[in-house]
């Protein structure tokens, strides 16, 4: 999902646009594989939000019917899924956004549990094996670093990553034969520290 930032003009009636036979009405917010691509995501996240405690609301009214184990099953599916989707994507958004989804996690390990809602979560994450949302975030990250590494990722992933053992210039140093990867340098925290091959090579 990519949407431009509100401005004036976007209060103005939108004219439809003409090409070849078709006509094409211009939107703020598009589709591409799910994905918020503006800098807050925070589209990404109220989407994403949203979707997951209506899972959780269905899934609650059955709870009382299935064991712990298929409960389990049903919120893995039905809601860690959908956390997990573009995780890798969202390194660096203010904590406000990932305090959001925290919430859903800690829903979910309520629902398992049946639990109340003001219970502590702490204890039910770590039986529940669920890292919180920065780690699994860092997780995805890992994976991709990995791929990069062992050239199973797509080149440009692989080629924003760049490692000590591979620089002429850190050769001759004794900690350019550790294999680290080199963080390169930002001027915007807000979109360069959250590329990827920055926010892979800072963990």
């Amino acid at each position: 999902m990519w949407c431009a930032p509100p401005r004036q003009q976007d209060k103005l009636p939108v004219t439809p646009l003409s090409v070849g036979s078709d006509s094409v009405t211009p939107v703020r917010c598009v589709r591409d594989l799910g994905i918020n691509s503006d800098m807050s995501m925070l589209t990404h996240v109220s989407k994403t939000v949203a979707k997951c405690f209506a899972s959780l609301r269905r899934l609650r009214s059955i709870r009382r019917l299935v064991s712990q184990s298929v409960a389990l099953s049903l919120v893995t599916a039905l809601t860690t899924t959908q956390l997990d989707c573009g995780g890798a994507t969202l390194a660096g958004i203010p904590r406000h956004l990932m305090n959001r989804l925290q919430s859903v996690l800690n829903a979910a390990a309520h629902l398992v549990y049946k639990s109340r809602k003001y219970d502590h979560v702490t204890h039910l994450l770590r039986d529940l094996h669920w890292l919180r949302v920065p780690g699994r975030i860092q997780f995805r990250l890992a994976i991709q670093v990995y791929l990069c590494r062992h050239n199973l990722a797509p080149l440009y992933l692989a080629n924003d990553l760049h490692w000590t053992d591979e620089s002429e210039a850190l050769q001759r140093l004794r900690s350019g034969a550790r294999q680290r990867r080199i963080v390169p340098r930002t001027r915007l925290r807000t979109i360069g520290d959250r590329a990827f091959g920055v926010a892979a090579s800072r963990f």
